[in-house]
């Protein structure tokens, strides 16, 4: 938006006006030429003045705001031409021009990107808990499976051991018995042997008696 500052001109100044005047206007082809169809922003660490002309005798004829987006048409010396949203063409010295957007014009932008990291973060996060919480639960069964195995293997060493315990009496059980088997027919086979000498002791010594009796009969 402009503000419209009109003022007193000297003689002198109003005469320069009119003959610069008439040497832009004999030039204005090769201005024309030469213009440029670019963006500009005013700098945001002022409010300037904007004149009628190119030059610091021009008379002042407004002012445009920190951050305003013009189009700039041309430069000339210390000054460029430049045309603002409401069509208004002024001249603006080329120092408090620059080539990027204003921080009025860049603070939703660099908001919307904060907003948009921000959302970015939140999601890479949300994911990050729920990749966490699988991996917590993935590792807290994987511990009760492990203490499972360790108290099955537990009772396993436990059942081992008894039937090892139970093994070795059982063995040791069956050697006192094979013991006394053995024992037992050893003892059998002795008396079986004493009797068959007793016999083969008897046997004769009665045939003997008997053969003497019967001759004695006869």
């Amino acid at each position: 938006m402009f503000l419209f500052r009109h003022a007193p001109l000297q003689p002198r100044i109003l005469g320069a006006c009119l003959l610069l005047g008439g040497l832009l206007g004999g030039a204005q082809p090769a201005l024309a030429e030469e213009a440029l169809n670019n963006q500009r922003w005013v700098s945001d660490s002022l409010n300037t003045y904007v004149r009628s002309g190119p030059t610091d005798g021009y008379r002042i004829v407004g002012t445009l705001t920190s951050g305003e987006k013009v189009e700039l048409l041309r430069s000339q010396g210390d000054y460029s031409q430049v045309r603002s949203d409401n069509g208004n063409t002024v001249w603006i010295p080329s120092r408090d021009l620059q080539s990027v957007p204003g921080q009025a014009e860049r603070l939703p932008q660099l908001e919307q990107k904060v907003a948009d990291l921000s959302a970015e973060l939140k999601g890479i996060d949300d994911a990050w808990k729920v990749r966490v919480q699988g991996m917590q639960e993935t590792l807290d069964s994987r511990k009760t499976l492990i203490e499972e195995l360790q108290a099955a293997r537990a009772a396993l060493d436990a059942e081992l051991t008894s039937t090892r315990s139970q093994l070795r009496d059982a063995q040791a059980q069956l050697g006192e018995e094979q013991q006394q088997v053995l024992m037992r027919y050893m003892a059998y086979g002795g008396s079986i042997a004493g009797a068959g000498l007793l016999l083969g002791l008897i046997l004769p010594t009665l045939l003997r008696v008997r053969r003497k009796r019967n001759d004695q009969w006869v």
